[in-house]
C-alpha cells in the first residue's frame, strides 16, 4: 500500500521560512517523480513545485520561483520543500504526490493528473 506522509507545516510570520517533508513507503521511490500542490480555501490546487525521478531536474509554479527549493533523498524515501521568505498568500494546505509516466513534460509535471498518488496534506499559514 503506498503512502504520502507531509509533515512540517504550521504557522509562520511573513518572511520566515519552513520545510516541508513528505515520506513515502509502499512504491519505489526512485522510479517517481515527485510533485508539491497547494490548495488555499476557495481556490483550484495550484502547481507548487516537482522534481524528476531521473536527474533530480526540478521544476517550479511562478508565485513561488526563487523562494522555493525542492530536494529529494532517494535513501530515506522523502522529498522535501524549503518555503523562505514566506508570504501571507502562501497560506494553503501543501499536498505532496508521486507519478509515474512514460515521460513527463515542464507542462505534465505541474498537471495534477500526472501523479498517481496524493498524501492527505499538510496546512501552512502564514501571518502577516
Amino acid at each position: 500500500q503506498v503512502q504520502l506522509v507531509e509533515s512540517g507545516g504550521g504557522l509562520v510570520q511573513a518572511g520566515g521560512s519552513l520545510r516541508l517533508s513528505c515520506a513515502a513507503s509502499g512504491l519505489t521511490f526512485s522510479s517517481y517523480a515527485m510533485g508539491w500542490f497547494r490548495q488555499a480555501p476557495g481556490k483550484e490546487r495550484e502547481f507548487v513545485s516537482a522534481i524528476s525521478y531521473s536527474d533530480g531536474t526540478t521544476y517550479y509554479g511562478d508565485s513561488v520561483k526563487g523562494r522555493f527549493t525542492i530536494s529529494r533523498d532517494n535513501r530515506k524515501n522523502t522529498v522535501y520543500l524549503q518555503m523562505n521568505s514566506l508570504k501571507p498568500e502562501d497560506t494553503a494546505i501543501y499536498y505532496c504526490a508521486a507519478g509515474r509516466r512514460p515521460a513527463y513534460t515542464r507542462t505534465s509535471y505541474a498537471a495534477g493528473a500526472a501523479y498517481d498518488y496524493w498524501g492527505q496534506g499538510t496546512q501552512v499559514t502564514v501571518s502577516s
